[in-house]
């Protein structure tokens, strides 16, 4: 049994970061050899002396979208906060969402938002929450820029001052009820300079969901039930990651949405392209097909993502680099420092 007690780890709360560093590369890295288990301290902005000409570097290019709405029930008084979590094909401008208070809204009740400037209806109840029907005029991508907030975790409990700093610099696609974090780190100067060195960068996207955030309650962590998140591979980048892997050159994924989306690709042993929902679950034990090596923020005890790092680097290699990072004052989380798992 995957014992989910087993990928614990005390963290002392003072070191959840709150807020992003001034300067995004200025993060401290840590750097883990994963056959040695030894472990060097770095910056960010280190990663480029980690970095190889041929190397291939996979960013998810996902937008976050300002997925938090606080409104107001229609004929009460009670606040309601409603955070879009995917888009729905079961009613027309659906979604489904996580609704609180979420037991006093049953299907038939409406929420106003932005005095009446946009009105959800609940149609229905998913597993993850309650179907939502939104009713506005315009365009919604434009509306909700106006009236919703970044969905930072819940583990972050201060006010983010500019919400660019929750989105990569090379964020494209909005559709994420969350960042992909480890790419936070990464800046335009830092990336120009990865690709004048030679390095390749591959973009893929997977639109990352809340529960990518949520620990396993499970012992038996195979009962967890992963969230689905949708995910697209083109013919350009399925082509890139296959040529590279057949001429043994290195492919790194820079945070673990871009590991899930190329492993989640694969198909008899080659990347495929196309557009499809994964839930896949990386736990030790999974051989990677891709992926050789992983820039990644330090997560949570007992979630899926410490899981998906042990995986590649080992459940003893990883829980002793935490408790290094924890010795060493690391910032975790969100908006804390990276690991270069290589």
């Amino acid at each position: 049994m995957l014992k989910t007690s087993d990928f614990d780890y005390d963290l002392p709360e003072e070191l959840i970061a709150q807020h992003p560093l001034d300067q995004r590369s200025a993060s401290r890295l840590m750097v883990l050899d994963k056959d040695t288990g030894k472990v060097t301290h770095h910056h960010f902005y280190d990663i480029l002396d980690e970095l190889n000409a041929g190397d291939i570097l996979v960013l998810n290019t996902t937008k976050v979208i300002p997925a938090r709405l606080i409104g107001q029930k229609l004929g009460g008084t009670a606040a309601v906060e409603v955070l879009l979590l995917k888009r729905s094909t079961d009613w027309p401008d659906s979604w489904e969402c996580l609704v609180r208070p979420g037991k006093r809204l049953k299907p038939g009740a409406r929420i106003s938002f932005g005095d009446g400037r946009l009105e959800a209806e609940i149609v229905g109840v998913t597993d993850a929450g309650r179907l939502v029907a939104f009713h506005y005029e315009g365009i919604f991508e434009e509306v909700l820029a106006d009236l919703g907030t970044m969905p930072l975790p819940p583990y972050i409990h201060e006010k983010l001052d500019d919400p660019n700093r929750y989105q990569t610099v090379y964020a494209q696609q909005s559709g994420s009820a969350a960042a992909p974090t480890a790419g936070l780190h990464m800046t335009s100067a830092l990336l120009a300079a990865i690709k004048a060195k030679g390095v390749d960068i591959c973009e893929v996207l997977l639109h990352v969901g809340l529960g990518t955030f949520q620990p396993v309650k499970e012992e038996d962590a195979m009962a967890h039930q992963m969230h689905s998140e949708f995910y697209e591979v083109t013919p350009q980048a399925a082509d890139q990651l296959n040529r590279a892997k057949s001429e043994g050159r290195r492919i790194i994924c820079l945070g673990t949405t871009s590991v899930r989306t190329v492993e989640s690709a694969v198909e008899a042993g080659k990347v495929k392209a196309g557009r499809d929902w994964t839930n896949i679950f990386i736990y030790p034990g999974y051989t990677f097909q891709v992926t050789d090596a992983l820039i990644t923020n330090f997560h949570l005890p007992k979630s899926t993502l410490l899981m998906l790092v042990s995986a590649l680097a080992g459940r003893e290699t990883i829980l002793k680099a935490y408790e290094e990072a924890v010795a060493a004052r690391y910032r975790f989380f969100s908006f804390g420092d990276a690991m270069f798992i290589r």
